[in-house]
C-alpha cells in the first residue's frame, strides 16, 4: 500500500483543489481531514478520490494512537479563514494551537509538513511584504485572523522548525470551489454573481487619499498556481529545506482591473458602483498588497504565475459551465 498523504481543510477552497490536483497526478491514497458542518461544503468532495475522511478532532486522536506515522506529507490547509471572526479563542485553537500540534507531530515522525499562512500577517503593509525571517517577528496584523497566523509563523521560527517545515503566505487566491466561503469568497466570484443578478459590480470606496475609488491594490492569485506551489514543497521528502514563503504573483492589480476582467470574460461592458465600506473594516483594511517573490524563486520554484485576465477568464468559463 502506498504511503498516505494527509490534507487538512480538504473540503475547503485551496484544500479541495489540492486534492483534485493530487488525483490528476495519479494519487488517491489521501486522507482528508475536515468538518463538513451543515452547509453545502460537502459538495466540494464530489468527484474526488481518497482513502478516508475524518474530523479534525478525530484526526488528532488517530495520531495519538499511532496512525499515519508512515505518511509522506501533511498538507495543512485547514483553518478558520474569516478575517472578521471576533472569537479570538476560537481562532487561537484552530489556527495556532492545532497547527502547533501537527507541526510537532510531523517533526517527531519525520513527515513533510506544509501549512497555510496568510498575507493578512502583513497588516497595513507599511513594513512591506518581505517574507524574510528577520521581518517575521516584527509584523503587526490588522485583525485577529492575521494575528493567529502570525503567532504560528513566529513560534515556528523561534523553534527552528522553519528549517524543515514550509509555510505559505497566500495572498488573494481566487478560483473554482470557493462558493461555500460566503462573504469570504473572492471578489471574482462576487463580481460574477453581481453582474449576473444586477448588471453591475459594487466596490468599496477608498478612504485613503493616496488611492482613488477602485484603485486599491491587491496581489490576486489563481488557485491553480497556489496549488502548484503547495505541491512543489509537499512532494519533497522530509529533510528538504523549509521556510516561510510568499505565494502571490508579485504584481499588484487594482479592484477596477479585477472587475473589468470579469466583465470582459462575460462579454459585457464594465459598470461599477462604489459603496461605503462596512464599519467593521475601517482601520483594518489593506489598501495595497504585493508579494515579494525572490525567496520562493531562490527556493527553486520556477513556474510563471497566471495573469489576472487569464485566470479570471478560466474561472468565469468554469462558473458559466456550472450555471448552464
Amino acid at each position: 500500500m502506498a504511503r498516505p498523504i494527509v490534507v487538512t481543510g480538504a473540503a475547503g477552497f485551496i484544500g479541495r483543489n489540492v486534492v483534485a490536483e493530487l488525483n490528476r497526478r495519479g494519487e488517491d491514497e489521501i486522507v482528508l481531514v475536515d468538518e463538513l458542518g451543515k452547509d453545502e461544503k460537502w459538495k466540494n468532495l464530489v468527484g474526488l478520490r481518497y482513502e478516508d475522511i475524518v474530523s479534525p478532532e478525530e484526526f488528532l486522536g488517530l495520531l495519538e494512537d499511532g496512525n499515519f506515522a508512515d505518511a509522506r506529507s501533511v498538507i495543512h490547509m485547514g483553518a478558520c479563514s474569516s478575517t472578521t471572526e471576533k472569537d479570538a479563542d476560537y481562532l487561537l485553537r484552530n489556527n495556532y494551537q492545532y497547527t502547533r500540534v501537527l507541526a510537532n507531530w510531523c517533526e517527531s515522525h519525520e513527515v513533510r509538513f506544509v501549512y497555510a499562512s496568510s498575507a493578512a500577517t502583513y497588516g497595513d503593509g507599511s513594513d512591506g511584504y518581505s517574507d524574510d525571517d528577520a521581518v517575521t517577528p516584527e509584523l503587526r496584523p490588522l485583525n485577529m485572523y492575521g494575528y493567529s497566523k502570525q503567532m504560528f509563523d513566529a513560534w515556528a521560527l523561534k523553534q527552528g522548525l522553519l528549517s524543515s517545515i514550509v509555510g505559505l503566505k497566500f495572498f488573494n487566491v481566487y478560483g473554482p470551489h470557493e462558493n461555500h466561503k460566503g462573504d469570504m469568497a473572492s471578489m471574482v466570484l462576487k463580481s460574477y454573481e453581481q453582474i449576473r443578478c444586477d448588471g453591475f459590480v459594487r466596490l468599496f470606496k477608498s478612504y485613503d487619499p493616496q488611492y482613488k475609488d477602485g484603485e486599491q491594490l491587491r496581489d490576486f492569485v489563481w488557485v491553480g498556481d497556489a496549488v502548484d506551489v503547495v505541491l512543489h514543497f509537499a512532494e519533497q521528502e522530509y529533510g528538504a529545506p523549509g521556510g516561510l514563503f510568499n505565494c502571490g504573483t508579485g504584481k499588484a492589480r487594482t479592484w477596477n482591473d479585477l472587475a473589468s476582467a470579469v466583465f470582459a470574460a462575460m462579454g459585457k461592458e464594465p459598470k461599477i458602483e462604489f459603496i461605503e465600506m462596512p464599519e467593521v473594516l475601517h482601520g483594518k483594511y489593506q489598501y495595497r498588497t504585493e508579494a515579494q517573490m525572490e525567496k520562493l524563486r531562490k527556493a527553486g520554484y520556477k513556474r510563471a504565475f497566471t495573469s489576472l485576465e487569464d485566470g479570471v477568464r478560466e474561472y468565469v468559463a468554469f462558473l458559466e459551465r456550472r450555471s448552464a
